[in-house]
């Protein structure tokens, strides 16, 4: 099976890069010409040729969703982080809802077609090493998500479990974004799978492991304490992952 992935990588990464590059002026040209809204339409269909380039390395992406989301309202996708795979399948499944991350500052730069869309597309980007950065950051990311009616998808786990093993989920971040939305529902995503592309390391990568996001039942925001509403959705998420 390395041998096989060996063989794909390279296609893959060549295609991954091309798609990013191709999508980079387009981004440019929905923003300058129509407006933020222009600028998402581009977004959203860059992210579904992205999860298809992955059948290169024989990887499906499938949503599970049995839930009836809410819709004209903030929604708050809480999710487990397994690998850079997790974000496409996000925004072009949820696309209706406007998804905007939480995103490390780093990020926001050196990545063709990413960093655009996190610096322009409305996105958080945070400084860790800097937590009065990260909490004004945040602040106005969730009025920004709260006024344009957009969701939010924030990663608890900060940073991306390398063998689908959950790591504790981090208060602030989603503490800060239900302040200031009260009246939004969490949507707990669980995701499986999408560390195993990585799971060789950087390369070569890993193939014919399908990827699953399977969706949770609305919790109302206002419907618990926030200790409870963040110990009720880390459980959710965790005890669905394989």
């Amino acid at each position: 099976m390395k041998v096989l992935s060996h063989i794909l990588s390279p296609i893959f990464v060549l295609v991954f890069f091309l798609l990013l590059l191709i999508f980079h002026p387009l981004q440019w040209i929905g923003l300058k010409l129509f407006g933020q809204n222009g600028h998402q339409k581009v977004v959203d269909i860059m992210n579904w040729f992205l999860i298809k380039s992955l059948l290169i390395l024989g990887i499906t992406v499938r949503l599970k969703n049995e839930q009836q989301i809410p819709e004209n309202t903030n929604i708050i996708f809480v999710s487990n982080h397994q690998g850079m795979f997790d974000i496409p399948p996000i925004i072009w499944y949820f696309r209706k809802h406007i998804p905007k991350f939480v995103s490390k500052k780093e990020l926001g730069k050196g990545i063709p077609s990413i960093s655009f869309n996190l610096r322009h597309g409305g996105a958080a980007l945070i400084d860790r090493k800097d937590s009065k950065q990260a909490i004004s950051e945040l602040v106005n990311f969730s009025k920004r998500v709260h006024k344009n009616k957009w969701s939010a998808v924030i990663f608890p786990e900060g940073t991306r479990s390398r063998n689908g093993k959950p790591k504790t989920f981090a208060i602030n971040g989603l503490k800060v974004i239900t302040k200031y939305n009260k009246d939004s529902y969490i949507v707990p995503l669980t995701i499986n799978n999408s560390w195993k592309v990585f799971k060789y390391g950087k390369y070569p990568l890993g193939v014919f492991s399908p990827i699953t996001i399977t969706t949770h039942a609305p919790i109302k925001i206002s419907s618990l304490p926030f200790d409870e509403l963040l110990s009720e959705t880390e459980k959710i998420i965790k005890e669905h992952i394989n």
